[in-house]
C-alpha cells in the first residue's frame, strides 16, 4: 500500500473548496478527493450533527447507516468525545454499528465550525489495521486547515 502524502492531500483540499460558499458541494469533493487519494477504502465521507444525533451528509461508497446517535459507534463516540477514533479492527470496538458489514477498520475526526462541533469525517477499510498514526495526523490536519476556512459552516 503507497503512503498517502497528506501535504499534498491537505494542499488540493484548500484549492478545492477556496472561495466556494456551497458546504454540501465542498463536503462531497472531499469525500471524493479522499476516496479516490487513499489506498485501500470502501466509505469516505461525513456525518453533520443535528440535535443530539449524527446524519449522513456527502459521501463515496457503499450505503451507510443514515442516523447515528451521539455516543453510538465509533462516529457517535469521536462526536461524544470530541476526539478522533483510530479503530484498528472495528469488530472488537464495544457498540460498533455495522453500516457495511465489510468495513474492518475506520478513522473518524470530529470536525468543527467557529468552535462548536458540527460533525465527524469518517473514513472505512476493508481491511483490517487500514490507519496508522501517520493517518490521524494528516487527517486531523487537513480537517483543520478546512476548520480555519470556516469549510463546515453552512
Amino acid at each position: 500500500m503507497k503512503r498517502t502524502d497528506y501535504k499534498l492531500l491537505a494542499a488540493q483540499a484548500k484549492s478545492l473548496v477556496e472561495d466556494v460558499p456551497h458546504f454540501i458541494a465542498n463536503l462531497a469533493n472531499i469525500s471524493a478527493l479522499i476516496y479516490d487519494s487513499l489506498d485501500d477504502l470502501n466509505w469516505a465521507g461525513f456525518y453533520l450533527l443535528q440535535g443530539d444525533k449524527l446524519i449522513l451528509g456527502p459521501f463515496q461508497g457503499k450505503v451507510a447507516c443514515v442516523e447515528i446517535p451521539l455516543g453510538k459507534g465509533v462516529c457517535g463516540t469521536a462526536a461524544g468525545s470530541d476526539t478522533t477514533q483510530l479503530v484498528p479492527d472495528v469488530h472488537l470496538f464495544e457498540g460498533h454499528i455495522a453500516c457495511d458489514s465489510a468495513s474492518r477498520s475506520e478513522i473518524v475526526v470530529p470536525i468543527h465550525f467557529r468552535g462548536d462541533l458540527v460533525g465527524v469525517l469518517d473514513i472505512d477499510s476493508p481491511s483490517k489495521d487500514r490507519f496508522s498514526e501517520e493517518d490521524r495526523e494528516g487527517l486531523e490536519k487537513m480537517v483543520s486547515l478546512l476548520e480555519e476556512m470556516e469549510v463546515f459552516g453552512a
